[in-house]
């Protein structure tokens, strides 16, 4: 636990109380959080390779899965 002294000048409570609330309220260390984790929709496998172009190629891009 960290201590605090008054060095000079005369600071009341409410003085006190605001500066201690600063100090929480800067954080200390930070915080981890959770790794997010990735939509299953996102997976590579789900992915439908490209048609090749040329003619037809908008048609074959409907039938493949």
């Amino acid at each position: 636990m960290t201590t605090l002294r008054v060095v000079r000048g005369d600071a009341t409570a409410e003085e006190l109380a605001a500066v201690v609330a600063l100090l929480a309220a800067s954080g200390g260390s930070p915080v981890e959080e959770p790794a997010a984790v990735p939509s299953r929709w996102a997976r590579p496998q789900l992915r439908a390779p490209l048609a090749a172009p040329g003619p037809g190629a908008w048609v074959a891009s409907g039938l493949r899965l």
